[in-house]
């Protein structure tokens, strides 16, 4: 997952997309080591408690939610996903257009 993210995230971060990573529940000191090491360029942010995974309804990791520029939610695939083929690829730029 993060390879694939990572490699998503520069490719499309120059026409808008944003990658935003949650951690659930580990320290900041395991996220930052697994950053470091991942060489992670996108936004990783903490959930501690677990909080904002409920609230958010997440069952699966990964879990993706794609939100449009307005804020408003188009999608969310649970599980890994093929980004980078060819039909991934094609949704990205559309949602990017």
């Amino acid at each position: 997952m993060p390879s694939t993210i990572e490699q998503v995230h520069r490719e499309f971060k120059d026409r808008g997309l944003r990658v935003v990573a949650i951690d659930i529940q580990e320290s900041r000191e395991t996220v930052a080591a697994w950053v470091a090491r991942q060489g992670v360029s996108f936004t990783v942010l903490l959930d501690p408690d677990g909080r904002v995974t409920k609230q958010y309804g997440v069952t699966a990791t990964p879990t993706v939610f794609v939100v449009g520029p307005d804020g408003r939610l188009l999608g969310k695939a649970l599980g890994t996903k093929e980004w980078t083929s060819p039909a991934g690829r094609a949704l990205l730029q559309t949602l990017v257009q």
